[in-house]
């Protein structure tokens, strides 16, 4: 089953889409905040991963913020980006908006325990459009 479709990456950002589906949605026919904490979680991830972190760390704090709802096929563009990234802690932001009007439906934050990951022999360096590793080996995976 997929969630989302990544549209677009580079270092430090990471923006997919998807469309509101009836397994998705709660009893008041809006997309489930459950399931956005899951999108916030996964694309703050996803943002740091490209920026060649092959692990990306340990969750400490989480937070949604529910500002309208999205209703049964509605198209949604989730938008996350690395807000800052330190040697220990990284911090991400993650926008929910519908692709057809562009309104904000929910925004999150993500904090990650990265030290460790760091440390990782399998992490890379990017290029700055991310299209090409510059150092370490891509992984088979």
């Amino acid at each position: 089953m997929r969630l989302a479709t990544v549209v677009d990456a580079r270092p430090g950002r990471c923006v997919a889409e998807m469309t509101v589906e009836k397994k998705q949605i709660n009893r008041l026919g809006g997309l489930h905040g459950g399931l956005i904490a899951s999108l916030v979680d996964t694309m703050g991830s996803l943002a740091l991963a490209s920026k060649g972190m092959y692990m990306t760390g340990v969750s400490t704090d989480m937070s949604q913020t529910f500002v309208r709802g999205a209703k049964l096929g509605e198209k949604i563009r989730v938008e996350s980006e690395v807000v800052n990234m330190g040697k220990t802690l990284a911090f991400t932001r993650t926008e929910l908006h519908s692709a057809d009007t562009g309104k904000l439906l929910a925004f999150g934050s993500h904090t990650k325990y990265i030290a460790d990951a760091l440390k990782s022999p399998k992490n890379v360096k990017l290029s700055e459009d991310g299209e090409s590793v510059v150092e370490g080996v891509e992984p088979d995976e």
